[in-house]
């Protein structure tokens, strides 16, 4: 028996630019302060939230990517401190490739109970169809076995893999953006490819044919003639934000979950250097773990905008001035080792003999005076409200003004973040935030992860009205 779907999410990003100048923001960008582990993070904070799943000692972390922060350093374990998860629960790397995402599907249908974290950050040289079709992007999917308490949402019927070596789209490791060969050669080796395995998948499993069909891959011309190619899917569906990736797969396996009723039959194909199929069938559980808000919806919202010379200068490829500041030193090692649980967790401590609640954790209650007796206080997954805030124009940073806040917690505890996506136009104190995990800088070439405070802009007029 094989694992099954539990939960999904997707993470689109708040900001939109215009590539062609054409007026209208039809490209989802990650901030600057974004990457693939930051969208990673929040995907799965969705996914696990929806499923009501907690990863156990013995399951596993797989983060899938072919943009990642680091290389040799495993950027799954950040994402794992930022879940604050088991130390038992493994966390491993599947980078570099589109075709990463069904690798990693693929092991945790068949093996332990995994979560697959997989984001991308997109980047095509100025002008290109890569820049205009791309998106930035997370999702996650938590797959595991069906149980009385978390029934799978889909069943995994079964799949096939073929592979073939030609040359139709590659990036050397040193380049931000990639290269494609002419778009026609690329359809005319996938199109039989294609055919072959979602005939071998279908008959396998005794189907006639698939409700949905997911077709993914980074050849736009196999892409836009997808509905032709998969003749025999009663609809074909993907991605509604334009090539996403390594996490095309899910987001677009997502959109189908988003629309699929129970007891119906999604076909994911991923063509890539090969192809990978997937066969699902939904069950009675999916209406009631469905993400609370559909990708095209998040696709189809208008965002912020982001000048496009901004958007390039956010993504290395094109040189401003620099802040006349001193820039920031290198985060060390020793010190996000010693605080990680606060770091990367956002765990405080909690008195035993008063309740106070400290924000960073402390040996001694300033409240009470009682030494080492904490118990820990996440509050990650917590709200605030403002206590007083500053907007600094000076301090250095790639996207200024800087807005740091001073949060009082839901249940406790007060510090001090740094505002994301800040709007100080509408910020005032009182209003409600949440956090995000984000970066504060990079120096050296080391990231500066850690939480930062969001506007709950909906919210705040929601509430006083």
């Amino acid at each position: 028996m094989t694992n099954g779907i539990l939960g999904y999410a997707s993470y689109l990003p708040g900001w939109r630019v215009d590539p062609r100048g054409a007026g209208r923001l039809t490209r989802v960008i990650a901030a600057f302060d974004e990457d693939a582990v930051t969208m990673s993070v929040a995907a799965v904070q969705a996914a696990l939230e929806r499923c009501g799943a907690v990863p156990a000692a013995g399951d596993r972390l797989v983060f899938v990517t072919s943009s990642p922060p680091y290389l040799d350093k495993t950027s799954a374990s950040i994402v794992h401190a930022a879940l604050s998860l088991d130390r038992g629960v493994a966390a491993d790397d599947a980078i570099g490739t589109a075709r990463s995402a069904m690798a990693a599907i693929s092991s945790a249908l068949h093996g332990r109970p995994t979560v697959v974290a997989a984001a991308d950050v997109r980047t095509g040289r100025p002008g290109s169809a890569d820049e205009r079709g791309g998106a930035d992007a997370g999702a996650a999917l938590v797959i595991g076995p069906s149980t009385p308490q978390t029934p799978v949402i889909a069943e995994h019927l079964g799949g096939v893999s073929l592979t073939e070596e030609f040359l139709d789209r590659w990036r050397s490791p040193d380049t931000a953006y990639g290269s494609t060969w002419e778009e026609r050669f690329g359809r005319s080796r996938y199109e039989p490819l294609i055919a072959e395995a979602v005939a071998a998948t279908l008959d396998a499993a005794g189907l006639p044919d698939a409700d949905y069909a997911v077709l993914t891959c980074p050849n736009a011309a196999v892409t836009k003639a997808a509905g032709a190619i998969v003749k025999r899917a009663v609809s074909t569906v993907g991605a509604p934000t334009g090539f996403a990736g390594a996490v095309d797969p899910i987001l677009s396996l997502a959109h189908a979950l988003d629309r699929a009723e129970p007891g119906q039959t999604i076909l994911v194909i991923s063509a890539a250097d090969g192809v990978d199929t997937m066969l699902l069938r939904t069950t009675d559980a999916l209406p009631t773990r469905r993400q609370r808000e559909p990708i095209a919806a998040a696709a189809a919202a208008s965002g912020r905008s982001v000048p496009y010379p901004t958007y390039l200068s956010w993504r290395g490829l094109l040189d401003v001035e620099p802040p006349r500041r001193p820039e920031p030193d290198r985060p060390a090692g020793p010190p996000a080792a010693r605080e990680a649980g606060w770091k990367f967790g956002l765990s405080g401590s909690r008195c035993t003999a008063c309740g106070f609640v400290h924000l960073p954790p402390m040996r001694a209650c300033r409240q009470c005076g009682t030494i080492d007796q904490m118990e820990p206080a996440p509050v990650a997954a917590r709200r605030g409200r403002v206590a007083t805030f500053t907007v600094d124009r000076l301090a250095y940073s790639p996207s200024p003004p800087v807005v740091d806040v001073v949060v009082d917690f839901e249940g406790g505890g007060r510090s001090t973040f740094e505002v994301a996506d800040a709007r100080p136009d509408l910020l005032e104190v009182g209003a409600p935030v949440d956090l995000v995990f984000r970066k504060l800088f990079t120096a050296g070439g080391v990231h500066n992860y850690f939480w930062k405070a969001r506007q709950v802009a909906d919210l705040a007029g929601e509430e006083r009205s």
